[in-house]
Order: structure tokens, then C-alpha cells, then sequence
């Protein structure tokens, strides 16, 4: 028997209705890497399209950092943060066009919080690329290089990581900023006190202590006066209620009314990423499947050792994608 019209429309509702045990999540700064998402690139137009929007915005041409640009041009803050937006959603649009399914949940770390703003229909796409590239030259402009640091403080206990800053920091700031993993802490501040910092945690018995090679300190309270401008851009910004159920870096809560949205990603850039906890509420409500939307495979590496019961899959090249379909069928 074949199908009316309204049986049909019955069916795409039901097909594309969220599903409550499934998360996307969407990397930031950090998993960019040269020639990204090409073999999707190749097989969905929807990879370029975006870039081009992006590219459009900004004056600049994107795709070309990513496909023939340097790696220090790609990794330079300014691009690095419009490009990881342009990726996630990029993805994201290959995922709607392929397949119904809808998580009900999402989150992003960091600069991917904009990209699941986006993604959940909060965010107009022109908007948040205009806001990242905001944000970026007022985090640069906020500490100038060789004056920040950001360092990775491997097998120590989150308090202990807290306390040794709090311990070393004397005039300086120092503190611990992205909480990513079970034993994976990143702390920031002055480069100074960052140094003393680390070299405290190796003292402290941590597996490792390693200077990152990132120019801004991100996240702690150097990044204040970059927080106040980034204000400023917010007020001229719409956001929506978005469509699925979105857990804030800051403060582990879900969000609907713009101006708490707006105030979340405002104090997001002086204030810890709470992954680990992100990640716990969202398994505790019920999410056994994490899928990470966007270029790489770090977040699926972080996300395994806080939720250890749950399902983790990537989407970043076609074979990912086919493999994240076949799981949800």
C-alpha cells in the first residue's frame, strides 16, 4: 500500500524529531588542522557554500587559509576562530541535507558554543561570524603577545590544579580555565605566573606540564576588558530560543531568554569552559550519544573518559559521516 500525503508528512515529522538520548557537540580553537574537511568538501557543496558565507562577511577568502594558506595563517587567532565556526556549521548543514534525525541536546567548547548557537537556530550564521571575529581582535588586543600564556596540566586532581595556582599567582594571574577531562586541566594568565604554575604541577607529581602555543590567554581574567567590548556587540545582536536544549560553558545551565544567552557568552570568555561538567549533565539526563560535528576528533577524545558509558562518534570526513548514519538508523 502506498503512502497519501499526509502519511508522508506524518513520517518526516516523526523522522526528524529530536531524539533525546543524542548530543551534538562542536570543537573549538585548537582542532583546526591544514587542508580540513576537504574530502567532504569534494563530496558536499554544502562545505564551500558555507565557507563562502563566511568569506563573504568578512572580506576574506577562508577555504583558501584552510586548502593552500600556512599554518601559522590558520592558526592565527582572527582566523582560526571565524573558520572553526564556518566548519561546524558546514557539517552540520551536510548533516541536516543527509539525514532527519535531531539531537536533542547540544553544546560547544568554547568558541564552539557559537557554532551550536548557530546550529540550534538561536544565531543567524552571518551574526555569529561578525561576532567571532570580534571576539578574536578584542582577545588579542586585551593581552598583547609574549605577555599571556596558556599551559595543559596533565594527572593532577582539578583542586589540586586550582590550589597550586592560587599558590604561585602573587601579584600575577593565573588560573585554571578549561576543565576538559578527568585529569586534563589548562590554565592561563600571565606568561610568568603560568610558567611558576607549571612548574609547581610538576613538583605536585602531574604527568605533564606543557606550555601551549596559543597567543591569547583565554578564559581567565585577563580577557575582562575583551568581555566588556564583546558586550557591546552583543546588544546589536538577535538571538532566538534555540530549538534544542543547549548547556552553557559557563554555568552548566540551559538558556532561553537573549539577554541571559548573550550574558552566558559574554562572561564564557573570562570564565572557566566546564566541560567536564557539561558533558556529566547531559549523560545524567539521559544522553548515551555524543557526536562531534566539525573538524577532528578531540572533543570524541575528552568526551570518552567523562562519559565512559556512552556512544561517541566524530563527523569529519565522509567515512565518519557514513558511520554516524549507519549508528543512528
Amino acid at each position: 500500500m502506498g503512502f497519501g500525503t499526509r502519511q508522508i508528512l506524518n513520517l518526516i515529522r516523526y523522522m526528524s524529531k529530536q531524539q533525546q538520548n543524542l548530543a551534538f557537540v562542536f570543537p573549538g580553537q585548537g582542532s583546526q588542522s591544514f587542508g580540513m574537511l576537504a574530502q567532504l568538501a569534494a563530496d558536499y557543496a554544502e562545505i564551500k557554500q558555507t565557507f563562502d558565507r563566511a568569506s563573504f562577511v568578512l572580506g576574506r577568502d577562508l577555504w583558501a587559509l584552510v586548502s593552500n594558506g600556512s599554518e601559522e595563517e590558520l592558526n592565527q587567532t582572527q582566523n582560526t576562530q571565524p573558520i572553526m565556526l564556518a566548519a561546524g556549521v558546514a557539517v552540520w548543514q551536510v548533516w541536516c541535507k543527509l539525514n532527519p534525525a535531531r539531537p536533542a541536546w547540544m553544546a560547544g567548547h568554547s568558541l564552539g558554543e557559537y557554532t551550536a548557537l548557530v546550529c540550534s537556530g538561536a544565531l543567524f550564521f552571518e551574526d555569529a561570524v561578525k561576532l567571532v571575529a570580534a571576539r578574536a581582535q578584542f582577545m588579542q588586543e586585551a593581552v598583547p603577545v609574549g605577555i599571556g600564556a596558556m599551559a595543559a596540566i596533565l594527572g593532577l586532581e582539578d583542586d589540586k590544579v586550582v590550589e597550586i595556582c592560587a599558590a604561585v599567582a602573587e601579584t600575577e594571574i593565573v588560573s585554571a580555565v578549561n576543565f576538559n577531562a578527568p585529569g586534563q586541566v589548562v590554565i592561563a594568565g600571565h606568561a610568568a605566573a603560568v610558567a611558576r604554575a607549571t612548574d609547581a604541577a610538576k613538583a605536585a607529581g602531574a604527568k605533564r606540564a606543557i606550555i601551549l602555543p596559543v597567543s591569547v590567554p583565554s578564559h581567565c581574567l585577563l580577557m575582562e576588558t575583551a568581555a566588556e567590548k564583546l558586550e557591546g556587540c552583543l546588544q546589536d545582536i538577535a538571538i532566538a530560543t534555540p530549538k534544542m536544549k543547549l548547556v552553557h560553558n559557563v554555568d552548566v545551565e540551559m538558556h532561553t531568554a537573549p539577554e541571559v544567552i548573550k550574558n552566558a557568552l559574554k562572561e564564557q570568555l573570562f570564565k572557566p569552559v566546564r566541560w567536564v561538567e557539561t558533558i556529566q549533565s547531559m549523560a545524567n539526563k539521559g544522553v548515551n550519544c555524543f557526536v562531534e560535528c566539525g573538524p577532528g576528533k578531540v572533543l570524541v577524545g575528552l568526551d570518552k573518559r567523562i562519559a565512559k558509558d556512552a556512544e561517541h562518534l566524530a563527523i569529519h570526513d565522509s567515512e565518519s559521516l557514513q558511520k554516524v548514519m549507519e549508528y543512528l538508523k
